[in-house]
């Protein structure tokens, strides 16, 4: 059975306009007026158990909405969805007692208190026995290298600690689901990596089903076999990443290093898109020009330090798949 179901999710807000000047301040106060926004307008979708999808979009699409009515804290107003067989704005203490929920930019854990307690109080919480308590505790202390931080007050940890220990916080009852939404915001390098490894370790090792936003394009790559994007309320793609690029261009990148940063470099099948000193970007259809064949003719023709093929970024990918939907 599918670990979600969404079907025709609607939401709206009503939210407040401001009137310009002081008189139109005044004005508002007294004769307020709203404008509807459908953050969610009739989104559909599944999510079969292990799975890990990047769910991505603009500020503003409904990536955050549709995270608060898959695990209950808000009500659609229109559609219907089913989270590991509950309706989660009905059934909430049922769902959310098997699944996790991670909100980067708020934590879940008490800001004066030392994180073990924390951890203590979010067991009686969640009803967790002691021993299946203290064994989950102990794999993710050092899964997530927690033992230093379990006697510092949540107030006085940075950034990448506290990620790191709401991560833990969220998985101490063993939940099958568990939605992170923004979990490298504002991370370092370094913390981005332990819980991007993290998130990849626990997604097939557990076989936790995990649903990813995120603005961070290397998170999706990193970790993602799957991806939706959402862009003012509605799903636009859905599938795997490559399927996602082939959708929008069949474009790659021959990156090449010259000896001389002056050399003028042309190919009939290729095209400059950059050029910074002694490196040049070169784009080409590998459908008209096989990489080997272009490489072959570019070596041939300009002494080169160093060159390599990659696809274009994906947020490139993403910005040209606005851009279609849009005009």
């Amino acid at each position: 059975m599918p670990h979600i179901v969404a079907e025709n999710l609607v939401k709206t807000f009503h939210i407040a306009q401001r009137r310009p000047g002081i008189w139109g301040a005044f004005r508002g106060l007294v004769h307020r007026r709203h404008r509807t926004v459908r953050a969610l307008d009739g989104v559909s979708f599944s999510v079969e158990p292990g799975e890990l999808i990047g769910y991505i979009g603009p500020n503003g699409a409904g990536k955050s909405t549709t995270v608060k009515v898959l695990s209950g804290i808000l009500v659609p107003d229109g559609g219907s969805c089913r989270v590991l067989g509950y309706v989660p704005w009905r059934q909430r203490i049922e769902t959310v007692r098997r699944i996790g929920v991670v909100f980067g930019q708020r934590t879940q854990l008490w800001w004066d208190l030392p994180v073990v307690e924390s951890f203590e109080l979010l067991r009686d919480i969640y009803r967790v026995p002691a021993g299946e308590h203290r064994q989950s505790l102990d794999e993710l202390i050092e899964l997530l290298d927690l033992g230093p931080l379990l006697d510092v007050p949540v107030r006085q940890l940075s950034l990448g600690q506290r990620m790191r220990c709401d991560l833990a916080a969220s998985l101490l009852h063993a939940p099958e689901l568990l939605f992170l939404d923004e979990p490298t915001i504002g991370l370092d390098a370094v913390s981005k990596l332990a819980v991007r490894d993290f998130i990849r370790r626990l997604n097939r090792e557990r076989g936790v089903t995990v649903i990813l936003t995120t603005h961070d394009m290397d998170d999706i790559e990193e970790l993602c076999s799957r991806v939706m994007v959402i862009a003012e309320g509605r799903i636009l793609s859905d599938g795997p990443l490559e399927s996602l690029r082939a959708q929008v261009t069949r474009e790659r990148w021959l990156i090449v290093d010259l000896v001389d940063p002056d050399e003028e470099v042309t190919d009939p099948d290729a095209e400059i898109i950059r050029r910074d000193g002694e490196r040049v970007c070169l784009r080409f259809d590998p459908s008209r020009t096989r990489p080997a064949e272009l490489i072959a003719r570019v070596t041939a023709n300009h002494a080169i330090r160093d060159l390599f093929v990659q696809d274009p970024p994906i947020e490139q990918i993403i910005a040209r798949l606005y851009e279609e939907r849009q005009s």
